[in-house]
């Protein structure tokens, strides 16, 4: 069984941390998304992968190397300047997909706990032609959503609806199963949407179908879901309540630490503190609904509340870093500034005075 990830985005609405990461590497609970996804496929029978990407997110994911879980990765690379869309990637990677079997289709920006083998049996049962995971969500405004009729096949597919227009709070959780029939829908060459071009053609000939899942589904479109999302997954997942030796700071969970961190006295840390690989906070620092990327550095008598550190950044003594900050890749903040909610810093950049 083969699985295609669309992973070619930009990932605009994550800047500054996406300036110097795909979106798709993002740390969630300290593993890569990717990883996550991989995990997923695996366990549901997937033994090759191939990823719709641009060179430059193939060139990161191959200097990062998450784990492959077992699978064979190939890359299906979007041509330069010409970004193909949703459905191009799809039509481009045919030679590698094949025609011999339905195949998965995911998209890379999203932490969903499906089932993909159910996904694959309800397509076969019924002789679809996609076969859409559907989530349901308070708001379907922003999202892919659909109109059910008799035996779940999909009447309509509306792609982000005027709020209070739309017909369902059925979304489209960005994972379906296609059969190779699809190809001959979607022209070559040129950029193409699968949500508004190809699914109501489908859904027009009666061959769409919905699978409903009931496990957790996350969008980390911006940087407030992004700290959503690590929130969520820490507290779907088990985790221990042994404090790391070395460590004489209050540990309030749920909490993730990652190897190598080394943490001050008096510092509380917690809840939802997730702190990445070798980061170093020093003493009487508080950090609470915070996401700390690996080897950063975290001075004394810093306050962090719901920001996000990126990768090799430093915060200086007495610093106090807002509700919603980010703080880029490599970026510096000195000491005794102070952040007002929401502010960002770009990477490597270096800020002295208070951002009010």
């Amino acid at each position: 069984m083969k699985a295609l990830i669309l992973a070619g985005g930009f990932a605009t609405r994550l800047r500054p941390l996406s300036c110097s990461r795909p979106k798709s590497l993002f740390p969630l609970v300290n593993k890569p998304l990717l990883q996550w996804i991989f995990e997923r496929l695996a366990d549901s029978g997937v033994d090759e992968v191939i990823l719709a990407v641009n060179a430059l997110t193939q060139f990161y994911i191959r200097q990062q190397k998450p784990s492959k879980c077992g699978l064979k990765v190939r890359f299906s690379i979007d041509p330069p300047k010409k970004p193909l869309g949703t459905a191009g990637p799809i039509k481009k990677a045919e030679k590698l997909i094949g025609r011999n079997e339905p195949f998965i289709v995911l998209n890379g920006d999203i932490f969903a706990d499906i089932d993909y083998k159910k996904l694959l049996e309800t397509h076969k049962k019924t002789n679809a032609l996609a076969t859409m995971a559907l989530c349901m969500v308070e708001d379907p405004s922003c999202f892919g959503v659909v109109e059910l009729c008799e035996g779940d096949c999909i009447k309509r597919f509306i792609e982000k609806p005027p709020k209070g227009q739309a017909p369902s709070n059925l979304i489209n959780a960005g994972a379906y199963v296609l059969s190779p029939e699809v190809f001959d829908l979607i022209p070559e060459g040129r950029a193409i949407s699968i949500e508004r071009e190809i699914f109501p053609q489908i859904a027009a000939a009666g061959r769409l179908v919905g699978c409903r899942i009931n496990g957790l589904w996350i969008d980390i479109g911006k940087p407030v879901e992004y700290l959503e999302a690590n929130k969520l997954i820490l507290d779907s997942i088990a985790h221990t309540k042994t404090k790391p030796k070395k460590i004489m700071a209050e540990i309030n969970y749920p909490v993730a630490l990652d190897q190598g961190v080394v943490v001050g006295e008096n510092s509380i840390i917690g809840p939802y503190a997730i702190i990445g690989k070798n980061v170093k906070i020093g003493n009487n620092v508080t950090i609470s609904d915070s996401i700390v990327f690996s080897d950063a550095e975290i001075g004394d008598d810093v306050k962090l509340h719901g920001a996000v550190v990126g990768e090799g950044a430093y915060i200086g003594r007495h610093a106090d870093i807002g509700n919603g900050c980010v703080i880029a890749d490599q970026a510096k903040v000195k000491e005794n500034v102070h952040m007002r909610d929401g502010s960002t810093v770009c990477p490597a950049k270096e800020i002295s005075e208070n951002i009010l």
